[in-house]
């Protein structure tokens, strides 16, 4: 387990999420259900988040497939990277369960959590090196003000080295966490671990 950080309400602890909504029964779903939820991910069955989008199979499944090839498709951007800027963008919208999920994915891939209390801290002002500060900046700017991002946004993450491929990657993260986090904070809420 990696050090526990918390900061401004977020944390890189294992949360668990409660839909306000109710979620299918697993003994009562369907094939069509049961399928999309096995294809989606492996504790599928278990996350209320899951059983409650298994409402509606073939969303959940348009849903999960291009999740899946944005977040873990091989090439271009590094998957650290692609976890950094999900991240931000979790805690630029205020999603607590997203934020604490991929700062784990993150340290997991990094090695390392230097960045996760940064980004908790002041996402502003996140990153070890600049390249870490352009992808931040850059999750920030499109989150916050999509119509704001320019020719000369695309050249600060050249600057750093991002090829084309990469910040193609980086704006396919931001943009779906821009859907994950809405569903997340608008069907449910995190729980926190209980206290020790």
């Amino acid at each position: 387990m990696s050090t526990v950080i918390k900061s401004h309400g977020f944390t890189n602890e294992v949360l668990e999420w409660q839909a306000w909504l109710d979620v299918i029964d697993i003994e009562q779903a369907s094939e069509d259900q049961i399928k999309v939820l096995e294809e989606s991910h492996p504790k599928a069955k278990t996350s209320d988040y899951y059983l409650f989008l298994a409402h509606q199979p073939e969303i959940l499944r348009q849903r999960s497939a291009a999740f899946n090839a944005i977040m873990y498709a091989p090439g271009g951007m590094s998957r650290a990277e692609r976890e950094l800027g999900s991240m931000v963008v979790s805690r630029i919208n205020g999603c607590v369960y997203c934020a604490s999920v991929h700062a784990q994915r993150f340290e997991q891939l990094a090695k390392r959590n230097d960045t996760v209390q940064q980004v908790f801290d002041d996402p502003y002002s996140a990153g070890t090196d600049a390249r870490e500060k352009a992808i931040s900046q850059f999750s920030i700017d499109l989150t916050n003000n999509p119509g704001g991002v320019n020719a000369a946004s695309i050249k600060a993450l050249e600057d750093v080295g991002l090829t084309g491929q990469e910040i193609l990657d980086l704006i396919h993260s931001v943009a779906i966490f821009a859907w994950a986090n809405r569903l997340m904070l608008n069907l449910g809420e995190p729980v926190f671990p209980a206290a020790q």
